[in-house]
């Protein structure tokens, strides 16, 4: 009874200190400028939250509140499940040196009640707890957690760079994964493919990759196509994407993308690996500073020059790393977070542990995306390659 007692007399001290207003007010100030935050969890406010708030949860608010709100001026508004977590958020804001800082009486309990308009929530609680560590990102948050997905991601391969960065875009929760293959699991595959299963061998790559991402997280939409990606097919099988992911084991492939990708203005990410070095790249034609796949290889090199894994051999790890960055270089793109590695060549080797950065400038002389240009079709694309290698 003590407790309680101590509890009831220090929220009483606290709405001495803090103004406490109605919803209907609280609509009032937010016409007029104010900032209103929901201080629940995100579980709580997958349900809904008032419309026009800003969700930032209780025990991040002083951590986050300069980044979204740097005026230690400007009204302040708190609400919560029911007013009382608001009115600690409050004082803590006031200790922050935030002058003009309310909460809610009756939260938004008080809020749903007395019919205020309430939006629905973006991510449901399946989300909020699966996302947790994401949504904690005040750069991701709800908003960029939609984004993910509402995304559309088309992968050439369920190999070795497939494999990974099909793993951590199911993980993070983009919408819709695209597999592009005609492969089937071997088992010499199972040392780097780690999509894939011993029991599964002889199985279609894309229908064993499938089986796992669907295991690893039930809400994403995964598109199988078990075919070869060829000049009939390239843009019918790229087309409605955001991005693709370049998982090719070949070079008439990536040459086919990299033209298509120019047609259909979609960045394309970039990764190769041999023995024990790797690399990646984004080459992104909406912008009018990116190099394209060609300005890097403007022809194929001869196949002496450029043998694939099962030829060269790679360390098994390897493909990890590489698939990885370009899982990154993918998210970066779809939560328009950071540089993306658009005029930029990052190398890797695995036996002295360096990253190198090398820069690439876009040729005005290119084939492929130069002022002088010319697109003849893939199928021409796909003679010169054969003719080359």
């Amino acid at each position: 009874m003590t407790d309680a007692l101590n509890r009831d007399s220090w929220l009483a001290a606290l709405r001495q200190q803090v103004e406490e207003i109605t919803p209907a007010q609280a609509i009032a100030r937010q016409a007029h400028g104010a900032l209103l935050i929901d201080v629940r969890e995100d579980d709580e406010r997958a349900s809904g939250i008032a419309t026009g708030a800003l969700g930032i949860s209780r025990g991040f608010l002083e951590l986050r509140i300069e980044q979204q709100e740097a005026d230690r001026d400007r009204p302040i508004l708190l609400i919560c499940g029911s007013g009382q977590r608001s009115l600690l958020a409050a004082e803590a804001l006031q200790r922050m040196g935030y002058s003009k800082v309310a909460s809610i009486a009756g939260g938004f309990t008080r809020w749903k009640t007395e019919g205020l308009p309430v939006t629905a929530g973006t991510i449901d609680s399946d989300a909020a707890e699966r996302y947790a560590r994401q949504l904690r990102l005040p750069q991701v948050g709800e908003a960029g957690q939609s984004k993910l997905g509402k995304a559309k991601v088309a992968l050439l391969g369920a190999g070795g760079l497939g494999a990974p960065a099909a793993l951590y875009l199911a993980a993070a929760g983009v919408g819709e994964i695209t597999l592009i293959d005609d492969d089937r699991v071997e088992r010499s595959n199972l040392h780097r493919q780690i999509i894939h299963a011993d029991a599964r061998v002889g199985m279609l790559k894309t229908e064993s990759a499938q089986l796992t991402l669907a295991a690893l997280n039930p809400r994403i939409k995964v598109h199988l196509h078990s075919e070869r990606l060829q000049a009939d097919s390239v843009e019918r099988l790229l087309q409605g994407h955001d991005l693709v992911i370049d998982g090719a084991d070949n070079f008439a492939a990536r040459y086919l993308i990299a033209a298509a990708v120019q047609r259909l203005k979609m960045p394309m990410i970039y990764g190769a690996v041999e023995r024990f070095t790797g690399q990646v790249s984004v080459f992104d034609p909406r912008r009018a500073d990116s190099p394209c796949y060609r300005c890097l290889f403007p022809e194929p090199p001869a196949a002496a020059d450029a043998p694939n894994c099962s030829e060269a051999g790679v360390l098994g790890v390897l493909p990890g790393i590489v698939g990885l960055l370009q899982a990154t270089e993918a998210l970066k793109l779809i939560l328009a977070l950071g540089e993306p590695l658009v005029g930029r060549l990052l190398s890797f080797d695995a036996l002295g542990m360096r990253f190198r950065e090398t820069r690439l400038r876009r040729d005005p002389e290119c084939p492929g995306c130069g002022p002088q240009a010319i697109f003849e079709g893939y199928e021409d694309i796909v003679r010169w390659c054969a003719a080359a290698g």
